[in-house]
């Protein structure tokens, strides 16, 4: 398992914090694949994941976030076919604040353990809305 394809490194902290434009809205992509066992549970990925976005969702609330999107994957046009995603979603936050201050709390940083169990692949984006 590479951690990297699941949970952040320092680096792209550090990156989102300082290049990422200030006050303005971020849209996070998160593209995940789960485990068919999540880590050290009797549970699949998908049971752990659950429970992970029940307890996540409190905390993106609290932070001004808000559910966009959710879908499960049901075809890769185009793309990789053999490794496709099981779901998607995309949360808005107020800024790039709004969500780092969220993701540095203890209190995330204790049920982000049920995300790192659940997820095979947990890629996460931020994407900025584009200008005319």
């Amino acid at each position: 398992m590479i951690l990297d394809k699941i949970d952040p490194t320092r680096e792209s902290i550090k990156a989102l914090a300082t290049e990422y434009p200030k006050d303005t809205p971020v849209t996070m992509l998160n593209i995940l694949k789960f485990k068919a066992k999540a880590d050290g549970k009797d549970e699949t990925g998908m049971e752990a994941y659950k429970r992970y976005s029940a307890n996540a969702s409190k905390h993106v609330e609290k932070s001004g976030g808000k559910l966009i999107y959710a879908g499960e994957v049901t075809h890769t046009v185009i793309g990789d076919m053999e490794d496709q995603p099981h779901q998607i979603l995309i949360i808005e936050y107020p800024s790039v604040n709004h969500f780092l201050n969220m993701v540095m709390t203890p209190e995330y940083q204790e049920i982000s353990k049920d995300r790192t169990i659940s997820l095979e692949y947990g890629g996460l984006i931020a994407c900025k809305k584009m200008t005319k």
